[in-house]
């Protein structure tokens, strides 16, 4: 019987991400024991009852010295304290992921909790969700196919980068690599962005007094578009904080994006909007080709 690439994984955070990356690397047969700590008692004995993890962590310093691997999988706001706590109780050959969706912030905070074992530490950020969350949104099949991105940091060992993505591989995933800055630039203007406005436009509606009359008119053009309003406050909370600076730039983009049809959109100014539509039409079906 072949052994597991990983005897021990640890998951804080048992709900779609980390959730969903125990249950693929079980499907894989890649893991042997899966640990889960949390906030939540009810979360973690769900995720046990769900087969997601194996048992509830009740240790940090008893559990996290002889993991091979240890997924933080909790919004990126509480991740720097979840590093303080293990850095301590590390042992040498283990590693550590995140599933952030921001990735400066959360390395500079790995350099500060980590201290001399920050090379231990791996970020990745898995394109992959859904606007539920908790544990029974997780799925084997979540990661299937999806991008996963590495944003290895000096200190990494090739060995420590190549065992890393050997276990998003084992999930399905497809391994991309960028650097920390060039990750949160990106992301700032294809997710959070979006998010954001997402969030305002469901925001200015539900601060009208006619809301209820506007929401029985709203069809599949508004379901589509604010859809990720639904996503989880909390999370994308931090994740908005987290990368303020690369966000602040993409909206002043956007907002000057605005003004312009605005402009044309007062003066009547038919040939410039049609342009517009038309180049946004063309570069979305070229994208949704691929």
């Amino acid at each position: 019987m072949t052994e597991p690439q990983f005897k021990k994984v640890i998951i804080f955070g048992v709900g779609l991400i980390g959730g969903s990356f125990a249950l693929a690397l079980r499907k894989a047969g890649a893991v042997r024991e899966v640990v889960g700590f949390g906030r939540s008692e009810t979360t973690l004995q769900q995720a046990r009852q769900l087969g997601i993890i194996d048992r509830v962590g009740q240790d940090v310093a008893d559990e996290v010295g002889d993991a091979d691997l240890i997924l933080l999988a909790t919004p990126v706001g509480q991740m720097a304290e979840i590093m303080a706590r293990i850095a301590p109780h590390l042992g040498a050959h283990t590693l550590i992921t995140d599933g952030g969706s921001t990735k400066s912030d959360v390395a500079r905070e790995a350099y500060a909790q980590l201290g001399s074992k920050v090379a231990q530490f791996v970020p990745a950020h898995p394109i992959a969700g859904a606007e539920q969350s908790g544990a029974a949104a997780a799925r084997a099949d979540l990661y299937v196919g999806k991008k996963v991105v590495l944003t290895p940091l000096p200190e990494n060992t090739p060995e420590a980068v190549a065992r890393v993505q050997a276990a998003w591989q084992a999930c399905g995933a497809n391994i991309y690599r960028l650097t920390c800055a060039e990750h949160d630039t990106v992301f700032a203007a294809v997710s959070h962005l979006p998010h954001l406005l997402s969030f305002a436009l469901v925001h200015d509606l539900a601060q009208r007094d006619n809301r209820d009359l506007l929401l029985s008119f709203a069809a599949s053009g508004f379901r589509d578009f604010t859809r990720i309003a639904s996503s989880s406050p909390e999370m994308w909370r931090d994740i908005c904080l987290a990368n303020r600076e690369a966000l602040l730039q993409e909206l002043q983009l956007y907002i000057a994006e605005l003004t312009k049809m605005s402009a044309a959109l007062a003066a009547g100014d038919a040939a410039q909007l049609e342009q517009t539509f038309r180049t946004a039409r063309e570069l979305r079906a070229g994208w949704t080709e691929q």
